[in-house]
């Protein structure tokens, strides 16, 4: 089939250039209309979805283009998982279109863990370009026919003319590098995927859907079993890459790390706003102090606005998306600051019921083994009042059992602890079942439960309250809830108990982005003395002013921040003493 292609520029008068070629296939043409394409875009039009009388959004109208990566926001069950599944053709929406630009290749990450159980790693890792390794297996089954014809052999001739098109001669060494970059070792790479462990079978589904470079990349928490390091590598690539992404992710730091635009998923509409994660959240609730404001002057009201923005895309220049974030924000329209309707928990736990002494917590040669394996071995430390540590491992083991004995859980460990005698301590486990556990009770009578003294149903309604549940929603019972109203319940438990030394084993689990932003500022705010283990950055970044790293040969005990101690060479370099010791 011989056709003209016609290549129109962008200069006056039209002019083009006529290229005469012969295609073997349809699959050739799609190749090759998307190598001349340089413009990706999606259009969204009118597009809602409903389940029954439920409306998850509306009449959505958006356009993505090339070059820009949309972190799709919005409350537990707003639909930001679903959306991506619509874009993907998982699920189909009620009403609407949404449109690609012809001949553009789209990567998903995969939530499949065991699709690819029986084929090797690295090949896995290929079959993310799906035309290329349907090229890769029509030709490798041409050469292993026995009967090979001279029609055969024409097409095995367009094959590999296509194949080094799609720069399948590289598609195996670019795998490894895919797959060594994201933390899996080159002795993993061709065995099977069900060898792999639950964490490295995520990176080999990263890799698969980052793969050969798609035009437009759909990403549904990425970051999930990530360690920080893999984490800043992904960061890094999605930063410098010029396509579509469209990420769903709970954690603020890769969001702000990446994402030029926010798509904010409120009330059933769906809006697009320039900047990060941040900036999002501080327009919007500058905006909305501006609303409460009403008497304050237009004109005031915009130099305000005016002077955030300047502030904002001066600090832009820090980050790893500076260049685009920076003309985005230069070029921002002031109505495009909006107040948001998003409702955040208020999360303050600066009610102490005493105040703690200068004795608060020391810790001598404590280990613990859990079935003949060290966690961690002759721990010891001193907690000092005000202090906020971080308590980190690469083995997530370690810190809840170092928790568990401190509050009393484990008593078979080998060394001691000693509380301050002013010490009132709270804590939130990582498993917070055995609170729920067996507890037909309504909200208010569970709550009452943890309530010191005589409370009555108004005062237990009114830390409810601030964890979002109002009217008939405090009647409910506590053994139906989701994973994010428990956590919010243990928030409300433990502002009850006005205590002045909080632990927390991964507070943010099942926790929607404004929940983690309030417990982020109730934290910040906290005039105690805080024990946490987190893998929300931002929240480690913005909280801890202390560092202890447990490992089973010792520990690490840094007065630094996290960035700053997750980038030093020096501990780097004792960590690896540590491990090889152990």
């Amino acid at each position: 089939m011989c056709v003209f292609i016609h290549i129109l520029t962008s200069q006056q008068p039209v002019s083009c250039r006529h290229f005469h070629i012969r295609l073997p296939n349809s699959k050739f043409l799609a190749y090759f209309c998307r190598k001349l394409h340089r413009d990706s875009m999606i259009t969204v039009s009118n597009l809602s979805l409903r389940y029954g009388k439920r409306t998850l959004f509306e009449d959505v109208n958006l356009k993505f283009t090339q070059g820009n990566c949309y972190g799709i926001i919005g409350a537990n069950g707003a639909g930001k998982s679903t959306f991506l599944k619509i874009l993907s053709g998982e699920v189909d929406q009620t009403s609407g279109t949404y449109s690609f630009t012809p001949g553009e290749r789209m990567a998903v990450l995969n939530q499949n863990h065991y699709a690819f159980d029986e084929f090797p790693v690295i090949e896995t890792v290929m079959m993310g370009h799906k035309e290329m390794y349907a090229v890769m297996k029509e030709k490798d089954a041409i050469y292993l026919k026995e009967d090979f014809t001279d029609a055969d052999g024409e097409r095995a001739g367009e094959l590999e003319n296509l194949f080094a098109e799609m720069d399948g001669w590289n598609a195996e060494s670019n795998a490894a590098t895919l797959l060594s970059n994201l933390g899996i070792k080159e002795d993993l790479h061709y065995k099977l995927l069900k060898e792999l462990d639950g964490n490295q079978k995520v990176r080999v589904l990263l890799a698969q859907a980052l793969f050969g470079n798609p035009d437009i990349l759909i990403l549904d928490e990425p970051t999930n079993d990530l360690d920080i390091h893999t984490v800043g590598w992904l960061e890094d690539f999605l930063a410098s890459y010029d396509a579509i992404v469209l990420v769903v992710s709970h954690d603020r730091h890769f969001l702000d790390a990446v994402c030029t635009h926010i798509v904010d998923i409120d009330f059933g509409k769906m809006t697009i706003y320039t900047g990060n994660y941040t900036f999002w959240y501080q327009s919007s609730q500058l905006a909305l102090k501006q609303r409460a404001e009403q008497n304050k002057k237009s004109e005031d009201k915009i130099k305000e606005l005016q002077e955030f923005i300047r502030r904002f895309s001066a600090n832009a220049s820090k980050s790893k998306q500076a260049t685009s974030r920076k003309k985005a924000l230069d070029k921002i329209n002031l109505d495009e600051i909006q107040p948001s309707n998003r409702k955040y928990p208020g999360i303050i736990f600066n009610n102490l019921g005493r105040e703690a002494g200068d004795q608060i917590l020391q810790v001598e040669n404590l280990s613990k083994s859990l079935n003949g394996e060290v966690l961690f071995s002759n721990i010891s430390f001193t907690v000092n009042k005000g202090d906020k540590i971080a308590v980190i491992s690469q083995n997530s083991l370690a810190t809840s059992a170092l928790y568990d004995i401190l509050t009393g859980r484990d008593a078979d460990f080998k060394g001691s602890f000693k509380w301050g005698v002013t010490i009132n301590i709270a804590d939130i486990p990582i498993d917070n079942a055995e609170y729920f556990k067996g507890k037909d009770l309504n909200l208010i009578d569970w709550l009452r439960e943890y309530s010191p003294g005589e409370k009555d149903d108004q005062f237990i309604r009114g830390f409810l309250g601030r964890m979002l549940f109002s009217g008939e929603e405090v009647l409910k019972k506590s053994t139906v809830l989701s994973g994010g109203e428990k956590m919010r319940c243990m928030f409300s438990r433990m502002m009850l108990q006005q205590a002045n030394l909080l632990i927390f084993d991964e507070p943010t689990n099942h926790l929607d982005l404004e929940s983690i932003t309030a417990l982020n500022n109730g934290l910040k705010d906290f005039r105690g003395t805080v024990l946490f283990t987190s893998r929300d950055h931002e929240l480690v970044e913005t909280v801890a002013t202390r560092i202890v790293e447990l490992t089973p040969g010792g520990y690490i005990d840094k007065l630094m921040d996290y960035d700053e101690y997750i980038n030093s060479e020096a501990v780097e370099k004792q960590r690896s003493e540590l491990y090889a010791t152990a």
